[in-house]
């Protein structure tokens, strides 16, 4: 007995083997919602060049400024503008899918995070997105309703960056400015109710056992957000686009915008263009984070086939 005792003794003393820490996962590149949301402002230009035409000029019903818009200017009409929306969305978007992403870091708002926080990360997100990227929107908006004025009335702006470039030169800097605070409040809505709204919902979503994280999900809650989206934003999106759509001889301030609209038309102006607006956001909304699901996952899969995770 004590010869096995000391034969055990004897033997060496082995640790347990080392267990390889998990790598953390990295953070996915800050461009990547900016990227998912020009893709999707392209495919649905056609929808968000009427919605605007409306809400600026007057024109009623959906189809009949569609065919105005082709009836005028052909079918190539229906991207009027097209280069202010991809300087929009890679300026505003952006800026929002990124700041969206560190405001819920600041409040944080987890994987399970109760709606109130993304809210106010999207908020956040919101403010800081409306004010970077308001030359862009204002840049959009422009192009988007100049065809649909008359002849003497015309920017005529030839793309986006000579338009920045006559704004600046005609206007001055301050015209960049133009709209700020109707357009951060927009952005504000629009990012506490869309983005906050899809965060929330696929959450919800997956917690009753009938959804998987696949694009059915994706499909799902992004329909949700972008019929609350619209609802909740349309007001602001309203006077923006009427302010931000007259040149600086023509401009009033915000609150005699109001005034006027409410005097000349009644409350229900502030849902003027609800159907395109609708239209145009409900596809958009479901193209921007279906695109954005999809280059997260090439961006897993290249750091997988890199031997990065």
């Amino acid at each position: 007995m004590s010869k096995t005792l000391e034969s055990a003794a004897s033997l060496p003393v082995t640790s347990p083997p080392d267990v390889a820490p998990s790598k953390k996962k990295q953070p996915y590149p800050f461009w990547l919602g900016g990227v998912a949301a020009t893709i999707a402002a392209s495919i649905t230009h056609p929808l968000d060049l009427t919605k605007v035409r409306m809400q600026a000029t007057g024109d009623k019903g959906m189809i009949q400024s569609i065919k105005k818009t082709v009836r005028t200017a052909g079918v190539r009409g229906l991207f009027d503008g097209i280069t202010g929306t991809w300087l929009r969305q890679m300026s505003y978007s952006l800026c929002r899918f990124w700041a969206y992403d560190e405001s819920k870091k600041i409040v944080g708002a987890g994987r399970d995070a109760p709606a109130w926080k993304l809210a106010l990360a999207g908020s956040m997100a919101g403010g800081i997105a409306g004010l970077v990227g308001n030359p862009g929107e204002l840049i959009m908006v422009r192009l988007q309703s100049d065809f649909a004025k008359p002849p003497e009335k015309r920017l005529n702006y030839k793309n986006s960056i000579d338009g920045l470039t006559r704004m600046v030169k005609e206007e001055g800097w301050p015209s960049l400015g133009r709209g700020v605070g109707p357009n951060v409040f927009r952005a504000i809505l629009m990012n506490a109710s869309q983005l906050a709204s899809y965060d929330f919902c696929k959450a919800e979503l997956l917690k009753t056992g009938y959804f998987e994280d696949n694009i059915n999900v994706h499909v799902s809650a992004s329909f949700i957000a972008g019929t609350v989206a619209t609802t909740v934003c349309s007001p602001a999106d309203v006077i923006k686009s009427r302010i931000m759509s007259a040149s600086g001889k023509e401009g009033n301030s915000t609150f005699q915008m109001i005034k006027t609209s409410f005097r000349n038309e009644g409350p229900m102006f502030m849902f003027k263009g609800w159907l395109p607006a609708w239209s145009r956001l409900q596809p958009t909304t479901i193209l921007i984070f279906v695109t954005l699901e999809q280059l997260k996952n090439l961006v897993d899969y290249t750091r997988e086939w890199r031997g990065l995770q």
